[in-house]
């Protein structure tokens, strides 16, 4: 049994992982400033939940095997300066999955979008065919208590973050875990905040392919043009296999698989998701599940947690929340469901949450990514846009910002509440948008709309 303590215990990841190590046998101890739900109730159900919101140095002490180090905590923080002090080794995350994996073949999935999607199929079907494998994933998936397994596996499927490591090491995660196995989905510009420049961003992905050892495999998305030509372009001699949308065909509103076998009927739809099950065929092929088995398992996949979730249907009309966030993922979002039901009224919201989408700078990214929508809405709040010391933009900035006169823009709740109920979903899909919640909107009234 080792002894772990962890700096910001109530993170997704962070407070997951504390929980795996406790499955495993490990004594964990940990820390943080703030601890929400559902981290908080996990945390007290297992027995590690902090007595006390804070940083206590004196929790630090020469009997731990190690610091494990969440993003959340700062550089000056006072249990990292002790551990720094009394020489502790110091993890963060990623590091200290390679370091519980060193033994296990390393698959890893990369990108700027469809990271999770594509690793929560791959855990899917692993788990339908019973093959034993451990795993890392950035959102709860169906079927799995945890976001994270440790386990004697001889394989570990993880999704490489882009962002960076730890307060300590300003790099992106995805190096840390040293793949035999790598995935690219796409590359679109993300976190902002980080890589003001596009350039360097690009970069830290064709680093990644390069990291490919002679003996692994780059696995990539050739329907992405900076994918491809990063792809081509990279230093390796670990085998290149490029792939694109898997074949497939739209009925009555359902999207099915062609194969040999035959029409193969999917809970998913969408050109991003076609293109993301091709890879995680790809990846399973490569852990020894055949394609007749990767689609007799695929076929009940439902998606990741609020990758195009269905919040409530009728006969006429679907709600979606969805994470997207990113210029990229909106469209991508955006334009699947409008292609799934041509026939339907789509409203699309767009929650501006993220520092990246807060940011004048940044906003011409997101030119025509709600073309297909017959109704677009932009909801921020000032108060979101002031804690991040940015510009509060107005209505005619940002209708330029996504090239729609017709934007509509709401930055009070109640206010995008009362519209969205005031109106007749006959004939219509609405779709939620957002890494946030619109500040606590509650979701029950519109669900009523659908039923």
């Amino acid at each position: 049994m080792k002894h772990y303590h962890f700096i910001a215990i109530g993170g997704a990841v962070m407070h997951n992982l504390a929980l795996a190590l406790v499955q495993k046998g490990d004594s964990i101890t940990g820390s943080d400033d703030e601890i929400y739900e559902p981290s908080r109730t996990r945390l007290r159900l297992a027995g590690i939940l902090p007595a006390e919101l804070g940083w206590f140095p004196e929790k630090i002490h020469s009997g731990l095997d190690g610091v494990i180090l969440g993003m959340h905590a700062r550089i000056d923080n006072p249990e990292l300066i002790r551990a720094q002090e009394l020489g502790i080794p110091i993890y963060s995350f990623p590091e200290f999955i390679f370091n519980q994996s060193q033994s296990k073949k390393r698959v890893v999935i990369a990108g700027s979008h469809g990271k999770t999607t594509i690793t929560s199929m791959i855990l899917h079907v692993l788990k339908d065919q019973g093959v034993d494998f451990d795993y890392l994933v950035g959102a709860q998936i169906e079927g799995f208590d945890l976001m994270v397994r440790l386990s004697d596996a001889p394989v570990i499927v993880i999704e490489g973050d882009e962002y960076l490591t730890s307060p300590i090491d300003r790099t992106p995660k995805f190096f840390h875990y040293h793949h035999e196995v790598v995935l690219v989905s796409g590359i679109a510009w993300d976190h902002f905040n980080v890589f003001p420049d596009f350039e360097e961003y690009k970069a830290q992905f064709s680093r990644l392919m390069e990291q490919t050892p002679k003996s692994g495999k780059l696995i990539y998305c050739a329907s992405d043009l900076l994918v491809k030509e990063a792809a081509e372009k990279a230093l390796t001699q670990g085998q290149k296999i490029p792939y694109q949308a898997h074949p497939a065909q739209i009925s009555n509103g359902k999207t099915h698989l062609k194969t040999k076998q035959g029409l193969v009927e999917l809970e998913i739809f969408g050109e991003h998701n076609l293109q993301n099950l091709q890879g995680a065929l790809y990846i399973c092929e490569d852990l020894g599940v055949p394609a007749a088995q990767f689609y007799a398992s695929i076929r009940t996949f439902k998606g990741a947690a609020k990758r195009q979730e269905i919040l409530a249907k009728n006969d006429s009309g679907i709600l979606f929340r969805d994470f997207a966030h990113a210029p990229s993922k909106l469209k991508a979002t955006v334009n699947a469901v409008k292609n799934q039901f041509p026939d339907r009224r789509l409203i699309a919201v767009q929650e501006l949450h993220t520092f990246s989408s807060l940011n004048k700078a940044f906003l011409p990214n997101y030119a025509h990514s709600m073309a297909e929508a017959d109704v677009a809405i932009v909801y921020l709040n000032p108060h979101a846009v002031a804690l991040k010391k940015l510009e509060l933009m107005d209505e005619k900035t940002l209708r330029e910002g996504f090239m729609r006169a017709d934007l509509q823009v709401f930055t009070e709740s109640q206010a995008l509440k009362d519209y969205l109920l005031g109106l007749n979903y006959q004939n219509t899909n609405l779709l939620l948008m957002s890494s946030g919640n619109y500040d606590n909107l509650d979701l029950a009234p519109l669900k009523a709309k659908f039923k």
